[in-house]
């Protein structure tokens, strides 16, 4: 029955499904394989092969957007097709019934043949399949029509939700690009020191002074009568080579900035009872909230290596060195001068230390949690904000499973924090609480 009604046109119409699904899982594989090679992996493969398949490969990776637009429409139109066709043949020979059978078997051909094997394909054997694939994709990206259409599209696409990702092709976000890191450490790829110095560059852009600033409490400074050699001494004693110079109505300004060296060259002239003022340079004040990326960059520029940080009222609120700028980059660099202490400690108990000054983001990273650091920067603000008073030593906050106790305060301020996972603590008393029930 069904042969006799199997006429000429409905085997033609089946040849064109099974070469639109060849297309498609072709494209499936060409898709995948292009996606997967890097610029710099593609332009090796052309410098070590010279083929003309290999130099069109860079071309189409340092150009992704081409590519992908034509392959995508090209895939629509194709799984459109395809389809179209298998339902009209399907209804011809079987009926209603024939469309659901249909529906459903060309559901699993479709997702095994076209989509399933050529990109497990192309994700084992990136590289082979994407010299195969590069002659017919490029003969797609430079055909007329296809060009035209995928123009149109993209267009309306932008029409429809404006926005500049669209107009540049396809982006990967921050978070993206952190999780590929991540990948290519776990599979030895990258070697896990650079991942760590990739994920600072990448975090360093979002890093502003107010967060890696030495704080207006912390601040070594020299009072404006000064001499030169009890500046001096100041310097040697915290082993700082550069000072700022209070001063001013109130006193207690920044009005300069004392040099060791120039200390040192007075004081060998004869004139350690002069006053310091006199050798007073001038100081850069930026805002609490520039970027540190752009400072770094200010600071090469135009060679200074200290700039003063004020908040939104003009109020000195801390101090960023260039080192303290490096050191977000490379981690922390510890001279001859410096005493290393740990600024989070583990205790054998599973408790920690951690200084009141640390960022909460760091503190995050330590622990594991997402304790939040909008409203504060330092966990001692974290503590002082939530409790909304001066603590007293010993009073505690409960966050995301862990209590938060003030350990130590210099008057208004949290120096020492300690941190106590309350989860375990509550998760271990719990079976003994069982064990006596029963």
């Amino acid at each position: 029955m069904i042969a006799a009604n199997f006429s000429g046109t409905d085997v033609w119409m089946l040849v064109a499904i099974v070469i639109l699904l060849l297309i498609l899982a072709f494209l499936a594989m060409a898709e995948t394989a292009l996606n997967r090679i890097s610029k710099v992996k593609a332009q090796a493969i052309a410098d070590s092969m010279g083929t003309r398949s290999a130099r069109q490969l860079a071309r189409l990776a340092h150009h992704p957007e081409r590519f992908i637009n034509a392959l995508l429409v090209t895939i629509t139109i194709c799984q459109t097709a395809q389809a179209f066709l298998t339902s009209i043949l399907a209804d011809r020979l079987f009926g209603t019934v024939g469309l659901i059978v249909a529906f459903v078997l060309n559901v699993v051909v479709f997702f095994v043949l076209a989509e399933a094997v050529p990109k497990t394909y192309a994700v084992l054997h990136p590289e082979r399949a994407a010299l195969v694939s590069t002659g017919p994709t490029a003969a797609l990206v430079g055909f007329p029509p296809l060009q035209l259409i995928s123009r149109a599209l993209i267009g309306l696409t932008n029409v429809l939700l404006p926005g500049k990702g669209l107009k540049e092709g396809p982006f990967v976000s921050e978070q993206e690009l952190l999780g590929i890191v991540e990948a290519a450490a776990e599979d030895e790829v990258i070697e896990h020191e650079e991942r760590e110095l990739i994920e600072s560059i990448i975090e360093f852009g979002d890093t502003v002074a107010r967060e890696v600033m030495v704080p207006r409490p912390d601040m070594i400074t020299v009072p404006e009568d000064a001499t030169i050699t009890g500046a001096l001494d100041v310097a040697i004693a915290h082993g700082n080579s550069r000072l700022p110079l209070l001063g001013g109505e109130d006193g207690d300004d920044i009005i300069g900035l004392l040099f060791a060296k120039d200390l040192i060259r007075a004081e060998r002239e004869g004139r350690g009872d002069d006053p310091a003022s006199d050798l007073s340079r001038p100081v850069r004040f930026i805002p609490e909230g520039k970027p540190v990326a752009r400072l770094m960059r200010e600071m090469q520029a135009e060679k200074f290596h200290l700039a003063i940080v004020a908040d939104e009222y003009g109020e000195v609120v801390g101090l960023i060195t260039l080192e303290d700028c490096l050191e977000e980059l490379v981690g922390e660099i510890v001279d001859e001068y410096d005493i290393e202490e740990l600024a989070i400690r583990a205790l054998p108990d599973g408790e920690y230390l951690v200084e009141g000054g640390v960022q909460v983001e760091e503190l995050n990273d330590v622990l594991h949690v997402r304790l939040p650091a909008e409203e504060w920067d330092t966990v001692g603000g974290l503590l002082f904000g939530t409790l909304e008073h001066v603590p007293e030593r010993g009073e505690s906050v409960e966050l995301d499973g862990f209590r938060f106790t003030a350990e130590e305060l210099d008057g208004r301020r949290i120096t020492l924090v300690r941190v106590t996972p309350v989860a375990e603590v509550a998760g271990a008393e719990a079976p003994a609480a069982d064990t006596a029930d029963h």
